[in-house]
C-alpha cells in the first residue's frame, strides 16, 4: 500500500495563509477524519471547521480544496488544506494528521517525486519547480516557467524521436536483410545524425548561459588598496555590507552580494586591495583569493582612485581585459575626471557622493544582458544536462564514422539513452514498434 504523505507547502513560520498537502491513497479519508463531514466536491473550494480527530477540539476554520486521481499536482488523490498561517493552527493540524491511521510526514522533495513517478512531469520540468522556488529575478522566474512548462522536455524528446527513428532503420539493415526493404535504409540515418549532433554543438555552445542564470553572473571588483572599492560595493548594494576604512588592507576576505540588474541576477564581490607587499599573511591570503576571485569571474570591476593619476596600478592594470569594466572613483576629489585610462574607456564615478553610480550600473547591466540573454531556445539549465549531451554528440560523432552498421546502431542506442537520462526516460524498448510501423515487416 503506497502511504498517503502530508507536509506544510508553503514557508514555515507566522503568516496571514498556511497551506498543508496530503497526497495519496488516504488523503481523502483523512479530510474526512478532521471535520466529520462528507468530502467536498472536486476542485471546489469549500469553507469548514477542522477538528482533532481524537479529541474534537476546533482546529481552525479552513478552506479545503480536494483533487481525485490522477488530475492533481502529484498524480494521486490530493487534499490541500489552507489554514489560517499561526504557528499554533499549523502545529495542531500537523499532530492531527500524524495521528491517522497510513500517514506520514513527507520527506523533502517528496511531492514532486511522486509526481515524477506518476508521469506528471519529466526530470527537467521536476528541477524546473526548484527553480522558481528559488527565482530571485525575473529573468530566473522565466526560465524556470518555461523549463516547467516543458520547453527543455520537449526539445530533447524531439532529438530522441529522431534517434529512435534513425536506430530502427539501421537495426532493420541489420536483422532483416532477407526482407524487401527499400535500398540504403541505413545511409538515410546518416545525415539525420549529423544535423542532430551540429544541433546538439550548437545547443551546448551557449557561454553555460542557462546555469548562470540559475546562479547568478559573478562579478569581482579589484583594484589597490583604498581604491574605494568596498564604498562602491555598498553603494551598488545600496547597503553596509562591507567595512570602509581609511587604513589599507581592510579588506582581507571575499565579501558577496547578491543583485538584481536588470532583472538578471548578480553576484557582486568585493575583494582584498592588489599589492606587491602585504602587511601579513592574512593580508597576502586575502590577495590570492582576490585574485582568484578575478581570474574566475565572468565580469571585473578594475576600480582606480583618481587622486592617484597618473599613477596607475600595475596590479590591477595587469587584469583588466575585454570583460571588465573600468572604473574611475573618488572623482569628486579632483577638478576634472579623465575620460580614459590607460587606453580604457572609464566610468567616472564617486561612491561617497553617488555620481556616476547610474551610469556603472547600466554598465553592467549591459554586460550581464549579454551574457545572459538568450535567443528564444530554451536553456540547459544544470551540469548534468551538459554532460549528458555532451556524451550524446559524442556517440554520434562515434556513430557518423562506425566501420560497421551494428557499432553504429550501438553508439546511435548510447546517445539516445544519455538524452534519456535529462528528461528520465531512458526506455528504449519502442524501438521495435518504429520498425514494423515504418517498414511493416513481418506483414
Amino acid at each position: 500500500m503506497i502511504p498517503t504523505i502530508f507536509a506544510l507547502a508553503t514557508a514555515p513560520g507566522r503568516a496571514g495563509v498556511a497551506v498543508v498537502r496530503v497526497s495519496g491513497p488516504a488523503s481523502g479519508d483523512a479530510l474526512a477524519a478532521l471535520t466529520g463531514k462528507p468530502l467536498p466536491a472536486p476542485r471546489m473550494a469549500t469553507l469548514v471547521r477542522l477538528r482533532d480527530p481524537k479529541t474534537g477540539e476546533a482546529l481552525d476554520d479552513a478552506l479545503v480544496l480536494r483533487f481525485t486521481a490522477p488530475r492533481s499536482f502529484t498524480g494521486e488523490d490530493v487534499v490541500e488544506l489552507h489554514l489560517h498561517g499561526g504557528r499554533s493552527v499549523v502545529a495542531g493540524v500537523v499532530e492531527a494528521l500524524s495521528g491517522l491511521p497510513g500517514l506520514r510526514v513527507a520527506e523533502p522533495g517528496e511531492f514532486t517525486r511522486r509526481a515524477f513517478e506518476n508521469g506528471k512531469l519529466d526530470l527537467t520540468e521536476a528541477e524546473a519547480v526548484a527553480d522558481l522556488v528559488d527565482a530571485e529575478t525575473s529573468a530566473q522566474r522565466r526560465q524556470a516557467l518555461r523549463q516547467m512548462e516543458g520547453a527543455l522536455g520537449k526539445l530533447y524528446d524531439g532529438w530522441r524521436e529522431r534517434l529512435t527513428r534513425s536506430l530502427a532503420h539501421i537495426e532493420a539493415d541489420i536483422d532483416f536483410p532477407d526482407e524487401d526493404l527499400p535500398s540504403g535504409v541505413s545511409d538515410a540515418a546518416r545525415p539525420v545524425l549529423d544535423a542532430l549532433a551540429a544541433e546538439i554543438d550548437a545547443h551546448l555552445d551557449d557561454r553555460g548561459r542557462g546555469e548562470r542564470l540559475r546562479e547568478g553572473l559573478h562579478i569581482a571588483i579589484v583594484g589597490a588598496p583604498n581604491a574605494g572599492k568596498s564604498s562602491l560595493l555598498n553603494a551598488l548594494a545600496r547597503r553596509e555590507a562591507a567595512i570602509v576604512s581609511a587604513r589599507a588592507g581592510t579588506t582581507r576576505d571575499v565579501i558577496e552580494v547578491h543583485l538584481d540588474l536588470g532583472g538578471y541576477p548578480v553576484v557582486l564581490a568585493d575583494t582584498a586591495g592588489l599589492r606587491e607587499a602585504a602587511a601579513d599573511e592574512v593580508e597576502e591570503e586575502g590577495i590570492r583569493r582576490a585574485l582568484d576571485r578575478a581570474a574566475r569571474a565572468d565580469v571585473k570591476v578594475a576600480v582606480f582612485d583618481a587622486t592617484t593619476l597618473p599613477m596607475l596600478d600595475p596590479a590591477t592594470v595587469a587584469l583588466v581585459d575585454k570583460d571588465t569594466v573600468v572604473v574611475l572613483n573618488k572623482t569628486d576629489a579632483v577638478e576634472a575626471a579623465v575620460p580614459t585610462v590607460g587606453g580604457w574607456e572609464t566610468v567616472a564615478v564617486s561612491a561617497r557622493t553617488g555620481a556616476g553610480l547610474p551610469e556603472l550600473e547600466r554598465r553592467l547591466t549591459a554586460f550581464t544582458a549579454d551574457r545572459l540573454a538568450g535567443s528564444g531556445a530554451p536553456a540547459l539549465t544544470r551540469t548534468r544536462h551538459r554532460s549528458a549531451l555532451e556524451e550524446c554528440r559524442d556517440a554520434l560523432r562515434r556513430a557518423l564514422t562506425a566501420p560497421l552498421p551494428e557499432l553504429m546502431a550501438e553508439d546511435v542506442r548510447l546517445a539516445s539513452r544519455a538524452l534519456g537520462r535529462i528528461t528520465g526516460r531512458v526506455d528504449v524498448e519502442d524501438l521495435l514498434d518504429v520498425i514494423f510501423r515504418d517498414f511493416c515487416i513481418g506483414k
